[in-house]
């Protein structure tokens, strides 16, 4: 069997042929910010190797999201999530 090379930066179609699924569904996960990617002007980009990563701890991620769903009605873990990010020195929505 062949080998595929991909780039280090990846197009929406490329991804969709890497992960087997439509573009539709990861344009709505990208936009949603389920997906980590980055849209220039029209065009969704993605790091391949943030792509792997996504696809390694989104098990754990869900878990976590759900038993974090515990704590919805807290106002302060808004405000915790504000600071961590700007801590971070980045936006919650990448756009």
């Amino acid at each position: 069997m062949e080998q595929i090379t991909l780039p280090e930066v990846l197009t929406l179609e490329e991804v969709s042929q890497y992960l087997r699924l439509p573009v539709e569904t990861l344009q709505r996960q990208a936009s949603q910010g389920k997906l980590p990617g980055r849209k220039i002007e029209n065009e969704w980009r993605f790091l391949k190797v943030a792509i792997d990563e996504w696809l390694r701890s989104q098990g754990s991620r869900s878990t976590l999201l759900q038993q974090a769903g515990a704590f919805a009605d807290d106002a302060s873990l808004t405000e915790l999530r504000t600071s961590i990010y700007q801590a971070r020195e980045r936006s919650e929505v990448d756009e």
